[in-house]
């Protein structure tokens, strides 16, 4: 069993570790938090011998891999101490506020020969997978149109005067960090890396995106995103081909496909979603760590490392398009 320690307390860590459990791969065995109470009310809801502590050696002495959930900022510093105990790393997407960081992290664990992970759960669900192998089935691909867009309460907070870590530019905050990464991934992640990249994004109060339309440029075809923290859409995702067009009703917790070809029948692909949506990356992730030298896990390994660079690059430039500048960028 792969023992793991938890860093953040929120909603999204509690789904991950069910996830992990229900895998029967994993068993918790550390929590910790700033604060003990936190701590300790986190691992009250799960069974088993559980260290609740507030200092990170001690959550690096109970682990064999860390899950990092905390705000966006705090990933790197946190990664980076995990891994010079020898821990690999989960880390929440976005995993590193910039490419410099990214870089670092990647050297180190191929130094320290430990795993880093990004939790871009999308990628990993087997929904996506049946997508990227429907691909080939139309002729060539002439555009796309994602959508993900999920009104935050915590812009009610922007709204009184507020700085939420959610909204916040020292926290790495904004929409295209917390929703515009699920689409830029599904676009990388079934077409590759783009030849360019535009960003035309609204800031709101506190200097951060609430709202953007991306446009990736490919050698044939563009793929246009929208994100948004500051309204919410209910449209769904759409891949054109010459000769049809493949209808999905998101990019992620993908639960109905229609690939609809031109003077045939409509087909309806084979895809569900899983109750926890984060079940198949925790499993993934443990065969990796548990099988790392077969030669399909470490492929797999390095097509995660390499999209997970190519996103960050990605994310990176369009910030720098918007003039969006994290306190992590001076650093």
């Amino acid at each position: 069993m792969i023992k793991l320690g938890i860093i953040g307390t929120n909603w999204i860590t509690h789904q991950f570790v069910s996830a992990a459990l229900a895998t029967e791969q994993y068993t918790l065995t550390a929590v910790y938090s700033r604060k003990l109470p936190t701590a300790e009310a986190f691992a009250s809801e799960y069974t088993g011998d559980i260290a609740c502590v507030t200092e990170l050696a001690d959550l690096f002495v109970a682990s064999d891999v860390v899950y990092i959930a905390s705000p966006n900022s705090l990933h790197f510093s946190q990664a980076k101490a995990a891994i010079l105990a020898g821990k690999h790393v989960i880390v929440e997407k976005p995993a590193f506020s910039n490419p410099k960081e990214m870089a670092e992290i990647i050297t180190l664990s191929q130094e320290k020969e430990v795993f880093f992970f990004e939790a871009a759960r999308n990628i990993h669900e087997q929904s996506f997978g049946i997508i990227k192998e429907a691909l080939p089935e139309a002729d060539h691909i002439i555009g796309a149109n994602f959508s993900y867009m999920k009104y935050s309460s915590r812009y009610d907070q922007v709204l009184a005067g507020e700085e939420p870590n959610i909204f916040s530019p020292r926290f790495s905050g904004g929409s295209l960090s917390d929703l515009g990464v699920y689409p830029i991934y599904a676009a990388l992640g079934w077409f590759g890396k783009p030849k360019s990249v535009h960003h035309f994004a609204r800031k709101i109060a506190t200097g951060v995106d609430g709202i953007g339309t991306v446009i990736l440029r490919y050698e044939q075809f563009d793929v246009t995103i929208q994100h948004g923290k500051i309204g919410n859409s209910s449209l769904p995702s759409e891949i054109y081909f010459d000769n049809g067009t493949l209808y999905l009703n998101g990019i992620n917790a993908i639960e109905n496909a229609e690939l609809e070809i031109r003077g045939k029948e409509t087909v309806s692909l084979a895809v569900s979603a899983k109750d926890n949506p984060m079940i198949e990356e925790a499993a993934d992730f443990a065969e990796v760590m548990q099988q790392p030298e077969t030669p399909e896990n470490k492929q797999r390994y390095q097509e995660w490392v390499t999209l997970a660079k190519d996103v960050n690059d990605v994310l990176y430039e369009m910030r720098k398009q918007a003039g969006i500048r994290f306190a992590a960028d001076e650093e």
